[in-house]
């Protein structure tokens, strides 16, 4: 670091857990660009004052995470038409002191799942589970690549309606109770979870029994942490196709740093970041 170092960062409550450094300062190198990313521990009521010392600082960008991806939205001077639409920011770009908001979760979940385990979405049947700020962006671009329904399930039924009734009347997206789960996840062509159940440490968790799949369906999971969730190990063991989080994470992140650099992102460089940060072996490349 000098005095021409560019700043960057991640904010969220909590944070020591986040792999974004790790990924993000290896990008900056595979890139050639002086900058430096870190994470900062930032309390909901110390959020309007973070967001301004990242403008005061001069910082071009900041990831945003749990829980501040909504509130964040009422310090920054514009809100990009995607993230608006969302309801969420997780990426702002500080353009001379004007700060503004987007939202790369979506695509960069899309990408991934286009990639990895399903490369058509359209007439597709995908259930959604939990309706927390990770489904809106997701939600929000699944629905842009003409699926044939988008069912959302959430414990907390309010939740599920309120999320469905902000695409409108005449979307794909609908709200289904909770207690018809099982039934949903077995006529899915895609169930997905958005929760946080499996995450590390709590990795034997699954948010329903795999065994409710239908077998050559897809089953996605947005943790990255473990890599393999208990919820896809018991999916792929029932004949499903698997996707985990690491792909989303990776995208996410991918096309923050494009918003912030102007240079393509070293997407296959940021994966390995993260992979070798858990201790994982690197595919060789081909």
């Amino acid at each position: 670091m000098d005095s021409h170092t560019v700043l960057y960062g991640v904010i969220g409550d909590p944070v020591r857990h986040s792999k974004s450094p790790v990924m993000l300062n290896r990008a900056m190198q595979e890139a050639g660009i002086n900058g430096a990313y870190g994470a900062f521990h930032v309390a909901p009521d110390r959020l309007e004052e973070a967001i301004a010392g990242i403008r005061a600082l001069g910082f071009r960008g900041l990831n945003v995470t749990i829980p501040h991806k909504i509130e964040v939205m009422k310090f920054l001077d514009e809100i990009d038409e995607g993230a608006r639409a969302i309801g969420a920011v997780n990426t702002i770009v500080n353009e001379s002191g004007r700060l503004i908001g987007y939202n790369t979760d979506g695509i960069g979940y899309v990408r991934s799942l286009k990639e990895e385990a399903e490369p058509e979405l359209a007439g597709k049947r995908i259930v959604v589970l939990g309706c927390g700020g990770a489904a809106r962006g997701i939600v929000w671009a699944l629905a842009r690549e003409n699926p044939e329904a988008i069912l959302l399930t959430n414990r907390t039924a309010e939740r599920a309606k309120e999320l469905a009734d902000s695409f409108g009347s005449d979307s794909v997206v609908s709200a289904a109770p909770w207690e018809s789960v099982q039934q949903l996840c077995a006529g899915a062509d895609v169930v997905i979870n958005t929760t946080s159940v499996g995450m590390s440490p709590n990795v034997d968790a699954t948010p329903i029994d795999p065994e409710w799949l239908r077998p050559g369906a897809v089953a996605s999971d947005l943790i990255y942490n473990p890599l393999t969730t208990a919820f896809l190990k018991g999916a792929e063991k029932r004949g499903c196709r698997i996707h985990g989080g690491l792909g989303m994470f990776v995208y996410q992140g991918a096309y923050a740093f494009e918003y912030w650099t102007g240079k393509p992102a070293p997407a296959a460089a940021m994966r390995s970041a993260v992979l070798e940060s858990f201790g994982e072996a690197v595919p060789a490349r081909s």
